[in-house]
């Protein structure tokens, strides 16, 4: 049969062409990108991808293409990565084999041709790795060549393939690839999963959307000329056509089709039937074929529609053929099955059919299937099949393939396909009769830790209905879908007898708690109450460990106290003796940090190098992150640095290599961050935080957007150390943890000083304090506690220092710095770090009440340079200066301001301080200092300085005489003198020095003109 010819000429997409062109050359670069091209069914998706990736190809790119297919009403997971790599394996061969070297065990779960499955878990870390494995992959193959993998039809595409996606888009940060995908917009409704997996990548900078419109007139008339063979289509054609598809080049194809078939008015408006125009003119056996075709989804393979059919091959290939050469099917470029040439023609053939019909249609795919389970291509047999007999309505048989489909879509560690399989059962299981269930239903699937059923009758052993609701609230959690996790759980405690079952209803009360943790809402502490309730008095079990250790996890980031590591070194215990390795190794962890923080710091570090070791051997990396991540923190708050920095690092590493960055990454990186801050290596602290990918920090970014703040202000960035600090806080609203809200109080501290802004300082450090007047009486301060406190003291008294002499602030500052005093006499110093910045808050309140002296800011300075602290050393070595100037030690000051304007963790602000300070004290020179521009809260209007009286008390503070001044300001020494006077009265200060000092402590400075 003569094949019809559809739209020979590619038109217009000028624009859209020209965007993937740039990207391809970004992606040759080295620059990997992602362009999302998305429009309505028929707009020309297909074609533009065609179009490019051809282009690309003869410029030597390495291209593949997959899709997305809809089986029933739900995607196959992975399916179009695993046709990709299985065209890239034909094109590439041995190439591909090497790239994929050591990684075969995971990746084979997408492509078979790789071997043997591994033999680790299939839980969420397997998941992780394989996405790391498949990054890792494609890094491989683009060293020397750039890679475009094309994705079709994102629209029907699985959470785990949308996932996977998003990962390879956010990780392949330097590898030559760029990744095309397509969706159809007009399938997007209000809540389709598609709308926030765009919007996420929406923020990521390698992203760029395209929006395919319809086409103009003139685009039509073109399409028409190539479709027509002629160059000039008439006028009155264009417009019908035009009028009629409304510029849908899909539309446009079909019209004139019917119009060269001489079929000019007979089509109704009814789309499905302007759809079916070309189908009903086959031969009845092509309908046939092509009814049956439709119901087997967007793609069905030769051999599976032969043996559904059951009829004769030469009787079939005829049929296929004519539906191939009217452009109703299309061969896939595999050679092994059909896609219809657009899913609304497939759609509208499909909803063509009677009931009965359809029903016994996919009654015989799931027939032939469970025969000849080879005929499917790749991993999809389960779902198929599964799929097929809920279509058929056939309840009994549907409900154990879902379920088999689910246990498959776990060990490919797809959670959200087997989230969506468990709940597909969950709908049937009431129609399914029980005696049915019980012989044609799997056993129980694995859950953590979920408790077999209790049932002592030997003819019980079955999988009951608490059991698939187990599975599926371990599914939703694993998946990230913790707001369906939370109902299936809610469900699931409706149907138990917390007194008949007091594990199983404790085991879902912990499962509620985690997805509460996660989800950053209030109820996980009293899910965790509950769950002790339940589990009290019982004999151990791994679901009283869990708990155990839950609870002990989640008070060891408040507020801990010595009843806390009893109940840690209980769930150490227990886990021990009914071995549960993962569940000992998290509360080996937590007993560490627990002991160090609350006195035995070397004590605690022990236990966390043991449960870093072990979980090392084992190779559970979610617990070795979390141990390496704790011991990081640890070492950090002892003033090392160094191994801080070594074992952030490793942390980072087994994340990144175990596809964990979304995880514990964030943390992990916040960690190096801060390490890095403490040994001045500013620069490579900006470039980490530069690089992180903000869409995995999940609830840490309250901890990176605060680090952001911190170095912006030490580069004199205030603008942006401001923008940092209050997406800090808003993110730390969901947190609310000491290790996060002290930190963030003392930096809003030093933005508030550095603007201009005294009581605004007061007020942050108040908040504090009132925080603290609430805890139960004579409730003590752990080691973590006091980490972040003594900090938030000091910066506290320095303020209150620097604040002398300001009216507004003057008033209640006795009254703050007792409040502070109290406070630091109730903290236990138990560590050489402490003890420094006691030291150094001591000499801050002494500065507060003007009774510091050189000998405090020494003995301070002596303790921070012992533990190597750069960041308050800078400031003590700039206060001893003062106080060495004030007694007149003038040589000496001068050494210590050079050595604030040489230290590595000097920020530009205090650079800036020790420069002007050097040059009022008629000092060497210090080297020009720039700050970046800001506009904080001006100083100088509490005091009612005029702009002229700014700029006579900047030359004033330099030194200069009342003639100096008038001949730099082009003023009188008369009308200098007058201006001087005014000065020392609104300052109330005695004298001209009294004047330079105060205006120099109030940053009164630099805001003449």
């Amino acid at each position: 049969m003569e094949q019809t010819s559809v739209s020979p000429v590619f038109v217009g997409r000028g624009p859209e062409v020209g965007a993937l062109e740039a990207a391809l050359r970004r992606a040759d670069a080295g620059q990997p990108q992602a362009v999302l091209v998305g429009g309505e069914a028929g707009v020309g998706k297909t074609r533009l991808i065609e179009e490019f990736l051809g282009t690309a190809c003869r410029g030597g790119a390495v291209t593949t293409m997959g899709g997305c297919l809809e089986v029933g009403a739900e995607g196959l997971p992975f399916a179009p990565l695993a046709t990709a790599l299985r065209r890239l394996h034909r094109g590439l061969g041995a190439e591909l084999e090497r790239a994929a070297e050591g990684m075969e065990g995971h990746l084979t779960r997408l492509l078979p041709d790789f071997g043997a499955t591994d033999a680790e878990p299939n839980d969420e870390f397997g998941r992780a790795r394989l996405f790391e494995h498949t990054a890792r992959l494609f890094e491989r193959l683009s060293a020397e060549q750039t890679i475009v993998l094309a994705v079709e039809d994102l629209h029907w595409s699985d959470r785990s393939t949308r996932e996977l996606l998003a990962y390879l888009i956010r990780t392949l940060h330097r590898a030559r690839v760029l990744i095309v995908a397509t969706y159809r917009t007009d399938d997007l409704h209000r809540r389709h999963p598609l709308r926030p997996f765009l919007a996420e990548l929406d923020r990521l900078r390698t992203v760029q959307r395209l929006e395919l419109a319809r086409f103009e007139r003139a685009e039509v008339a073109a399409q028409l000329a190539g479709i027509l063979g002629t160059e000039a289509p008439g006028r009155e054609l264009v417009d019908r056509i035009h009028d009629r598809s409304e510029g849908n080049p899909f539309f446009v194809e079909e019209l004139a089709t019917a119009h060269q078939e001489g079929c000019h008015t007979g089509l109704t408006e009814s789309l499905r039937d302007l759809l079916l125009v070309r189908v009903e003119a086959l031969p009845d056996e092509t309908q046939r074929v092509l009814r049956i075709a439709a119901e087997g989804g967007s793609y069905v393979e030769h051999a599976l529609l032969e043996a559904v059919l059951g009829e004769g091959e030469e009787s079939l290939t005829e049929a296929l053929r004519t539906a191939v050469g009217a452009n109703v099917l299309r061969p896939d470029t595999d050679g092994e099955g059909y896609r219809f040439r657009h899913a609304l023609v497939r759609e509208a053939v499909s909803d063509d059919l009677l009931p009965g019909e359809r029903y016994r249609i996919n009654r015989r795919y799931a027939t032939v299937l469970e025969q000849r389970g080879e005929l499917v291509c790749g991993n999809g047999l389960d779902a198929r099949l599964a799929n097929y007999w809920y279509q058929a309505h056939e309840p009994a048989k549907a409900l154990p393939t879902a379920l088999e489909a689910a246990r498959a879509a776990r060990c490919r560690n797809a959670f959200a396909e087997q989230l969506r399989m468990l709940e597909r059962a969950l709908e049937l299981w009431e129609e399914v009769p029980e005696e049915t269930r019980d012989t044609t239903v799997r056993p129980h699937d694995w859950a953590g830790t979920f408790p077999a059923c209790g049932c002592v009758s030997e003819l019980c052993g079955g999988l009951h209905l608490i059991d698939v609701l187990a599975e599926a609230v371990t599914a939703a959690r694993r998946s990230g879908d913790r707001d369906r996790g939370l109902s299936l759980a809610k469900r699931a405690l409706h149907l138990l007898d917390e007194q008949a079952e007091p594990e199983r209803a404790a085991w879902f009360r912990i499962q509620r708690a985690q997805m509460f943790g996660h989800l950053r809402r209030g109820g996980a502490q009293e899910e965790i109450d509950r769950a002790q309730r339940l589990v009290a008095g019982l004999g151990p079990s791994p679901v009283q460990a869990e708990v155990l250790a839950l609870a002990v996890g989640h008070v060891m980031l408040l507020d801990p106290s010595a009843g806390d590591m009893a109940m840690a070194e209980r769930a150490v215990e227990m886990a021990r003796a009914v071995d549960t390795p993962m569940v000992e190794l998290h509360a080996l962890t937590t007993l560490g940090t627990l002991r160090a923080n609350l006195g035995d710091p070397e004590a605690g570090l022990a236990l966390l190098d043991e449960a870093v070791d072990r979980a090392r051997s084992a190779g559970v990396v979610d617990v070795l992150c979390r141990a390496l991540n704790n011991l990081s923190s640890m070492a950090l708050s002892l003033g090392r640095a160094e191994q801080a920095e070594a074992l952030a690092r490793e942390g980072l590493a087994v994340a990144r290599g175990n596809g964990l960055l979304a995880n514990t990454g964030a943390i992990l990186a916040g960690n190096l961050v801060e390490a890095l801050l403490v040994l001045g290596r500013r620069q490579e602290a900006e470039e980490l935080l530069a690089e992180w990918d903000d869409s995995r920090a999940g609830s840490f970014h309250a901890f990176l957007d605060r680090l952001r703040s911190e170095l912006a202000l030490d580069r004199g960035d205030l603008a942006g150390a401001e923008e940092h600090f209050r997406r800090a806080r808003e993110a730390g609203k969901v947190v609310q943890q000491p290790q996060h809200d002290l930190p963030v109080a003392r930096l809003a501290i030093r933005i508030a000083m550095r603007a201009g802004r005294p009581l605004d300082a007061r007020a942050e450090l108040l908040a504090v304090l009132d925080g603290l007047d609430a805890r139960p009486a004579g409730a003590g301060f752990s080691d973590g506690c006091v980490n972040g406190l003594l900090p938030v003291l000091v910066e506290g008294a320095a303020a209150e220092a620097d604040a002398r002499g300001v009216p507004s602030a003057d008033l209640g500052r006795p009254v703050v710095l007792r409040r502070i005093a109290e406070v630091a006499a109730g903290l236990r110093p138990g560590t050489e770090l402490h003890r420094a910045w006691a030291g150094l808050l001591a000499a801050e309140l002494a500065r507060a009440e003007g009774a510091d002296s050189p000998g405090q800011w020494a003995a301070a300075v002596d303790a921070l340079r012992t533990l190597g602290l750069g960041c308050p050393l800078g400031q003590a070595l700039y206060r001893q200066a003062e106080a060495l100037l004030a007694a007149g030690r003038r040589e000496e000051a001068a050494g210590l301001l050079r050595e604030v304007d040489e230290l590595v963790t000097s920020g530009r602000y205090l650079r800036q301080d020790a420069a002007l300070l050097t040059a009022r004290a008629g000092l060497a020179a210090a080297r020009p200092v720039v700050v970046h521009p800001a506009e904080p809260a001006d100083p100088a209007e509490e005091f009612g300085l005029t702009p002229r009286e700014r700029d006579v008390l900047d030359r004033l503070a330099l030194g200069r005489t009342n003639r100096q001044i008038a001949e730099e300001l082009f003023i009188s020494p008369k009308t200098a003198s007058v201006h001087v006077s005014n000065i020392l009265a609104k300052l109330s200060v005695g004298s001209r020095g009294e004047a330079a000092a105060l205006a120099h402590r109030l940053q009164l400075l630099g805001q003449g003109a």
